[in-house]
């Protein structure tokens, strides 16, 4: 299917896919004979899983750290794509974004509960 296609079926835009793809999250697709590019349900789902990953506050980066498994979430069903052993590229990523994670909840607790207190309100009320 052609690029805007390919988008559509995404969700996305064909710019993003011409982003993801020189930023090496897609691979380059194949291109018909008029040098148009021709992509397949599974860049479709590749970019589908991309797009999800970003949205959970992964970076561009992030993802170029583990490029080369980020096809396992793209299958039916998802396979694993990390690994829990320390070291692990995508374990190191995922847990950096945990942590990231917990450190803005507790900042917002923290901001929360200091408006609580100043309003006169019970935490959690």
């Amino acid at each position: 299917m052609r690029i805007g296609d390919a988008a559509a079926a995404a969700g996305t835009t064909p710019r993003a896919l011409r982003f993801y793809e020189e930023r090496g999250l897609l691979p380059p697709p194949v291109r018909t004979a008029s040098g148009q590019r021709d992509y397949g349900p599974g860049e479709v789902a590749r970019v589908r899983v991309v797009r999800e990953l970003l949205a959970l506050g992964l970076t561009v980066e992030d993802l170029r750290s583990f490029v080369d498994r980020i096809d396992l979430l793209a299958q039916d069903p998802p396979q694993r794509c990390g690994s829990a052993e320390p070291g692990a590229r995508t374990s190191e990523v995922v847990g950096r974004r945990l942590a990231a994670l917990d450190a803005e909840i507790g900042r917002l607790t923290r901001l929360r509960d200091r408006l609580a207190r100043q309003t006169g309100r019970a935490p959690g009320e």
